[in-house]
């Protein structure tokens, strides 16, 4: 990509499991200090890094859109003794002031809205988007057998493949970017080998039940009691011929 005019540093855009990034490349004698650091996670560097936007790809993005995309989180301003900070998520644009994230409606206002375009969506009641189903990643075509879609979806556990019938998680090294039908059928086919070999571990853990504490009649209370005072003349304690 070229070099950050303020850090020096070389970055470079590459294709990730969670899709395509840019990230910082440090000198060798940096990276050779944190690899002497490993052991102290808090004091080794660690390079910047910030996925592309939906709108980028590894064959269009340049410099200029590398070092926009490190600038983020961009600080807003102060409201209420917190700062607001616009940022880019692994689900999208956000804003965040404290604890409190509102979602953003586009891509493009990460670099265009402003304090008092912020200041107004918190004035409003926050609006949960429950149940709102999240687009695909990408779209990889049809199961020629089955002729159902073959989508790659971001879940709860991670990136997987599905069919809408059988979901494959992607495995270390399956980037979404070069991601291939073939690889998502491959998948998904290892993934039904899998629940007909494991037929029970394929099943979803039943809820498991809980027993709830016995009330505290009268009764109970009593039968409680009494059991522990036969335990106790069993082992011969307390119950001395006088």
């Amino acid at each position: 990509m070229g070099i950050d005019p303020v850090t020096g540093l070389e970055l470079i855009a590459k294709s990730g499991r969670f899709g395509a990034y840019i990230t910082e490349v440090f000198p060798e004698e940096i990276a050779e200090e944190g690899a002497k650091k490993k052991r102290k996670k808090k004091d080794a560097p660690k390079p910047k890094t910030a996925s592309l936007l939906s709108t980028m790809s590894l064959d269009t993005i340049v410099l200029a859109d590398a070092l926009q995309l490190l600038s983020l989180p961009r600080n807003l301003g102060e409201y209420e003794g917190e700062v607001i900070t616009v940022q880019n998520g692994r689900y999208g644009p956000y804003l965040k002031h404290g604890t409190d994230s509102r979602t953003l409606t586009s891509e493009d206002q990460l670099f265009s809205i402003n304090f008092e375009e912020a200041l107004e969506i918190y004035r409003q009641p926050k609006v949960r988007r429950r149940g709102v189903a999240k687009p695909p990643l990408k779209e990889l075509g049809k199961d020629p057998q089955t002729s159902r879609d073959v989508i790659v979806k971001d879940g709860r556990f991670g990136v997987y493949v599905t069919d809408g019938e059988t979901n494959a998680t992607l495995r270390r090294g399956d980037a979404v970017e070069l991601l291939t039908l073939e690889r998502a059928l491959e998948l998904l086919a290892g993934r039904r080998a899998w629940e007909i070999e494991n037929p029970e571990g394929s099943k979803k853990k039943g809820k498991r039940s809980k027993k709830s504490a016995p009330t505290l009649t009268e009764k109970t209370v009593k039968g409680a009691a009494a059991k522990k005072k036969a335990k106790k003349g069993a082992t011969g304690v307390g119950n001395l011929p006088e």
